[in-house]
């Protein structure tokens, strides 16, 4: 699967998934545009990762859960005189709790990042698409977007509301020739999983057929598939990487 020629914004790349993602895309090819909000020293190890390999990267600031601030940065790359024609919506948090005591502020806080945060980065860059004609948007979404989760009512909400909106974008941009998809995770190896217990991934592990989690790299591998010429003629769908789980 090659890239070359490609220029990719990934959100929320400097860490986790997403920086799996931002360096997978560079090593097929693709110049990576690495989104951050705070953590500019980790952004810039990814390029730096991405520029030792041979590949071309740059670190580009904002917060995805602020419309104006997506479009101010994606504007300024656009006046640059790049032609971003790859998208992929990673950046995400999680606000877990009983939803009887859970608040207003996490509610927002959460579906405002995953969801709402999503949809304006593939608004700032739906009119560039369209005019090329041409573009592939990859979304992040979840496992238990699709299964549910006991504490996570909001997070599975953004999640779930990613693969709906997956499907409305990919109906609307097809005409323009710009593909929309999403990926699925399951349980990955990150700093969350790293803080459990052996008897807590024990009880983790009973519930993936494959029996064991999977390594950010695997995602990132579907995700280049989707953004690829490869995946020509896939279009609104959901590829779930999770190892079995939830079937």
């Amino acid at each position: 699967m090659t890239l070359s020629g490609e220029v990719a914004l990934v959100t929320g790349a400097s860490r986790g998934i997403g920086r799996s993602i931002a360096v997978a895309l560079a090593k097929a090819g693709a110049e990576v545009i690495v989104n951050y909000v705070h953590s500019a020293d980790k952004a810039k190890a990814v390029c730096d990762e991405i520029a030792a390999e041979g590949g071309r990267a740059m670190p580009l600031q904002f917060d995805v859960s602020k419309p104006e601030d997506i479009k101010t940065a994606v504007d300024t790359v656009l006046k640059d005189g790049k032609s971003i024609s790859i998208l992929v919506n990673n950046s995400g948090i999680t606000r877990d709790g009983l939803s009887m005591r859970y608040s207003a502020e996490d509610w927002d806080s959460v579906l405002d990042t995953n969801l709402r945060g999503a949809f304006f980065t593939c608004q700032a860059l739906m009119r560039s698409m369209t005019k090329a004609r041409k573009g592939a948007i990859v979304n992040v979404s979840s496992i238990v977007g699709i299964m549910g989760n006991p504490g996570q009512a909001a997070y599975c909400a953004s999640k779930a509301g990613l693969i709906g909106m997956t499907k409305s974008l990919a109906k609307e941009l097809a005409p323009r020739n710009i593909r929309v998809n999403a990926v699925a995770p399951g349980y990955i190896e990150t700093e969350m999983t790293d803080k459990l217990t052996e008897d807590q991934r024990q009880a983790m592990l009973k519930y993936i057929p494959l029996g064991r989690v999977a390594k950010p790299e695997e995602v990132a591998h579907a995700v280049v598939f989707l953004a690829s010429p490869e995946a020509s003629y896939i279009t609104g769908q959901t590829l779930i990487v999770d190892g079995g789980m939830g079937m």
